[in-house]
């Protein structure tokens, strides 16, 4: 079963037109990555005791499931939550302010190691911290947000990571082939987070060049997310969001608003698809947390940040939901469903709390 799916999903690269390499076949998400947090490599009694302290910059799915792959991976690296490792997660459940606190206490406490799962919060722990080694995940564009450099040199030694820095250009390939009429391309997106505006930024070079344009719709609160989708009426035939904590954390009012207006929500997460959206391409989020994981687990081993060096990951799984996508006023092409993961069928993977 699992070689058929990944030559379905080979043949679905050569139809959108995306290179091998920036969509490699991927497990679906109830069979990524052999779960072996139960079978791990080195048992807790021959580790040391440790402490990571893990911030998040709100609670939603995608976030959730990188959380989960980075404990699932510790404890295949031998320190398991609740023997030998203790686990402090924080959500500042998108306030910046708030974000800032926590990262001062996470200091105080002086964990063997930190965890910033997304932009803003990594952000917030580089300011805080120079010493205790940090760990960004789920961070789009460390260089926009200024954790490493164009050279791939972190901005300060306690900081190393893993990007989500997914390709646009697979994205817009996507685009046109799922909706080949698309001409406006709809885009809501939070002012303060430095990776919606870089992709801001980007859309607004790639589009004209397929003939298309771009809406971009500020919002900067959860509470805006609707009326900013509403705005889109008229104006666009896609709407395109991307790893956007704001917009995910109030994803549902999105949907809402998207079903009315029979415009297709196209994402970059699984969760996103199974949250309403008609498809998404992008990373698997819980294997994403389990190579996270694999960084951190060296800092706990005793390897120097500085020697733990940034990574990107970026093979692309593709994520669709026929049922979203026809209450969006889309059907999709059946080539399309025969070499992807449809979240419809596909069972969910349960995650701790």
């Amino acid at each position: 079963m699992l070689s058929t799916i990944r030559g379905q999903l080979s043949a679905l690269c050569a139809i959108v037109g995306l290179s091998l390499a920036a969509c490699s076949p991927q497990k679906p998400p109830a069979q990524a990555s052999t779960d072996t947090a139960s079978k791990p490599s080195a048992t807790a009694s021959q580790k040391p005791n440790k402490t990571i302290a893990i911030s998040a910059i709100v609670a939603h799915p995608s976030l959730d499931a990188i959380r989960q792959g980075i404990i699932d991976e510790l404890a295949a690296e031998g320190y398991i939550k609740g023997q030998n490792l203790t686990v402090n997660f924080q959500s500042a459940q998108g306030n910046t302010a708030t974000a800032g606190q926590i990262s001062k206490q996470f200091v105080a406490d002086k964990p063997d190691a930190i965890v910033a799962i997304s932009t803003p919060t990594a952000q917030s722990l580089a300011a805080a911290s120079k010493e205790i080694p940090i760990v960004y995940t789920a961070v789009s564009d460390p260089v926009a947000a200024k954790l490493i450099t164009q050279q791939n040199t972190p901005t300060q030694p306690n900081i190393t990571g893993l990007s989500s820095q997914l390709p646009l250009a697979p994205q817009l390939d996507f685009m046109q082939k799922i909706m080949p009429s698309a001409k406006s391309i709809g885009y809501v997106f939070s002012a303060g987070e430095m990776n919606s505006v870089a992709l801001r930024d980007k859309l607004t070079i790639a589009l004209p060049e397929r003939g298309m344009n771009l809406v971009d719709i500020p919002a900067n609160r959860p509470t805006d997310i609707a009326m900013a989708t509403n705005s889109l009426g008229g104006k666009a035939q896609l709407i395109y969001t991307s790893m956007d904590n704001n917009v995910a954390s109030a994803f549902e009012s999105m949907v809402q608003s998207a079903n009315a207006l029979k415009l297709p929500i196209i994402a970059s997460d699984e969760f996103s698809v199974r949250r309403g959206a008609t498809a998404a391409l992008g990373v698997n989020d819980y294997d994403f947390g389990r190579t996270t994981g694999k960084m951190v687990g060296k800092i706990l081993d005793g390897t120097p940040v500085t020697q733990v060096k940034p990574e990107v990951m970026n093979q692309l799984t593709l994520y669709v939901s026929p049922k979203h996508a026809q209450a969006q006023g889309l059907t999709l092409n059946p080539e399309l469903l025969k070499g992807a993961v449809n979240v419809d069928t596909t069972p969910e993977r349960k995650i701790d709390k």
